[in-house]
C-alpha cells in the first residue's frame, strides 16, 4: 500500500448532501488509483445539531455508492478499523488537550479572555478597524503559500491571531481539523473550494506544531442547474440529497459515474465509464478549476443508459423492489412471467425505476387513471369514436400470440378502411392505459389479452 492517506470528514448535523458525496468520492477515487487509504473521520462536536440518525445516513449512503474505507467506524455504527483512532471527534479529547497543551509550552498559543488563541510569528501592530469600531492587534508576517494541487499557487494573509480553544472549553474547527490529520497521518488534504479560506490558519498550525503541512487539493463547487437559480447547491435544492436518489431507485453506479464528472475530465469526451476505469484514470491534476454544474436531466439520462444495460434478473429485482414499497401494489401479487414481460417491456424506455408505476400501473389494475390532456389531445383529432368503434369490432377475429399477428390485424382493419396503422394506434393507447405513453401498442395488446383489451376499448367508447 502507498504512503498516500486520505480522509472524508462529515459532520452528522443533517442530510447526505451530493457535493459530499462528491468530495468523498474524489477521496475514495484517489486512495483507490494511488493504492493509498481511504479514511472515514465523523467529526460530531456539535452536540446541539448532532444526531445517531444522520451518522447511521452517512454509513448508509456511503454503502450504498459503494465507496468502502479503510479506516474508521465500521459501517454498521458498532467498533471501528483502523490504528489511529478513534475516528470521532467527540472521543478525541485527551487528544486536543495534549495538544493544545504543546502550543501554550512552546509559546505558539496563549490564554485570553477564557479562551486559547494561536500566536502568529511577526512584529506586533495595532490599528483601528473601521467593520468593529475598536482598536485591534495586527502581525506583521508573510503571506501563507498554498501550492494546491487543483488551484494552482495560492497566497493567502493571516495577520491576526485566532482562537483555537473558546471560552466554553471547547477546541474550534480548525484547531481539532489540523490535529486529527497530523495524528492519522493524512498525506492529501481534498476538500471543497469553500474551504480554501481557511487552509491558510491550518497551515500556520501546523507550521506551531512543526510539521510539514499535507498536500492540499480543493475541488471546484457544485452549482445550481439554470433552471434552479443561481448559486452554489445547498441541501435544499431538488435533487441534493442523496437519500433522495436511493428512495428513486437509481442505480448508485449511474450516480457515482455522474459524480464524477461533476469536476473531473478523464481527457476524452466519453461520459459512461466503468468504475474500474474511472479509478485508473482520476488523478488531481485532471480535475478543474472552475465550478461544476448540476444537471439533473443529465443525470437521468445517465440512470436510463445504465438501466438499460441490466441484466434482466437484476431489473426485475429492482422493479419488486419498488414495487414492494409501494401501497397495495397489485403487481407484488402477479403471476411472475406476466410481471417479467411487462417488466422488460418497460425497461428501455423508463428513466428511473421510480416511473414503473405510471408506465406499468395499467396493466396491474383496471381502476387505473386517465390522463386528460391526454384524452383531450386523442378525442379532438379525426374520428376517434368510429375508430373504437372499429376496433371494437376487429379485436375479437385478431391474433393476438405475437406482436407481429397484433400488427397485422390492426394494419388489415386499417386498410379495410383506407387509413393507416397510426389512425387507430392513439386512440386505442389511451383505451388500453389511459394515456399516451408507454411501450408500443402491439406489446400492450399482446399482453394485456383480448379480453381485456376488448372490456378497455368499450369502456372509452362508453
Amino acid at each position: 500500500m502507498s504512503s498516500v492517506r486520505v480522509r472524508f470528514a462529515p459532520s452528522p448535523t443533517g442530510f447526505f448532501h451530493i457535493g459530499s458525496a462528491r468530495t468523498a468520492l474524489f477521496n475514495w477515487l484517489y486512495a483507490r488509483h494511488t493504492g493509498g487509504t481511504f479514511i472515514l473521520r465523523i467529526e460530531d462536536t456539535d452536540q446541539a445539531r448532532n444526531s445517531e440518525a444522520y451518522l447511521k445516513l452517512i454509513y448508509d449512503s456511503l454503502t450504498w455508492l459503494g465507496l468502502d474505507w479503510n479506516e474508521g467506524p465500521n459501517p454498521d455504527g458498532v467498533g471501528e478499523r483502523g490504528d489511529f483512532g478513534p475516528y470521532r471527534q467527540s472521543q478525541r479529547a485527551a487528544i486536543y488537550i495534549k495538544y493544545k497543551q504543546q502550543l501554550l509550552d512552546s509559546g505558539r498559543a496563549y490564554e485570553k479572555d477564557g479562551a486559547v488563541w494561536f500566536k502568529l510569528p511577526g512584529e506586533r501592530y495595532k490599528v483601528f478597524d473601521d467593520h468593529r469600531k475598536k482598536e485591534v492587534e495586527k502581525v506583521r508576517t508573510a503571506p501563507v503559500v498554498i501550492d494546491d494541487r487543483i488551484r494552482g499557487r495560492v497566497e493567502r494573509q493571516e495577520d491576526e491571531d485566532f482562537v483555537i480553544f473558546r471560552s466554553d472549553g471547547n477546541p474550534v474547527f480548525h484547531f481539532v481539523n489540523v490535529v486529527d490529520d497530523i495524528e492519522m497521518k493524512v498525506s492529501h488534504i481534498i476538500r471543497g473550494e469553500d474551504h480554501l479560506s481557511n487552509t491558510s490558519k491550518h497551515v500556520r498550525l501546523y507550521e506551531g506544531f512543526g510539521m510539514t503541512p499535507p498536500v492540499f487539493a480543493h475541488i471546484p463547487l457544485i452549482l445550481k442547474s439554470p433552471e434552479m437559480g443561481q448559486g452554489k447547491m445547498s441541501k435544499r435544492d431538488k435533487g441534493a440529497l442523496i437519500e433522495e436518489y436511493q428512495q428513486r431507485h437509481f442505480l448508485p453506479e449511474a450516480l457515482v459515474n455522474y459524480l464524477a464528472l461533476l469536476g473531473w475530465n478523464p481527457g476524452d469526451d466519453r461520459e459512461k465509464m466503468p468504475l474500474a476505469d474511472i479509478v485508473r484514470l482520476f488523478d488531481l491534476p485532471a480535475v478543474n478549476q472552475s465550478n461544476a454544474k448540476f444537471d439533473g436531466r443529465k443525470l437521468a439520462n445517465m440512470n436510463m443508459t445504465y438501466l438499460l444495460e441490466q441484466p434482466a434478473d437484476r431489473f426485475l429485482a429492482l422493479a419488486r423492489a419498488y414495487y414492494a414499497g409501494q401501497p397495495n401494489g397489485p403487481a407484488v401479487m402477479a403471476n411472475a412471467a406476466y410481471f417479467r414481460e411487462i417488466m422488460l417491456l418497460a425497461q428501455p424506455k423508463i428513466k428511473s425505476v421510480d416511473e414503473l408505476g405510471a408506465y406499468t400501473g395499467y396493466f396491474f389494475t383496471e381502476d387505473f387513471p386517465t390522463d386528460a390532456t391526454a384524452k383531450a389531445k386523442v378525442m379532438a383529432k379525426g374520428d376517434p369514436k368510429a375508430r373504437l368503434a372499429e376496433l371494437i369490432a376487429a379485436v375479437p377475429a385478431m391474433g393476438f400470440s405475437t406482436d407481429a399477428t397484433v400488427e397485422a390485424g390492426i394494419k388489415s382493419l386499417a386498410e379495410t378502411k383506407g387509413l393507416g396503422f397510426g389512425d387507430y394506434q392513439a386512440v386505442a393507447r389511451l383505451a388500453v392505459t389511459g394515456t399516451n405513453t408507454g411501450p408500443s401498442i402491439t406489446s400492450i395488446f399482446r399482453v394485456l389479452g383480448k379480453d381485456k383489451v376488448l372490456a378497455r376499448l368499450r369502456r372509452l367508447a362508453g
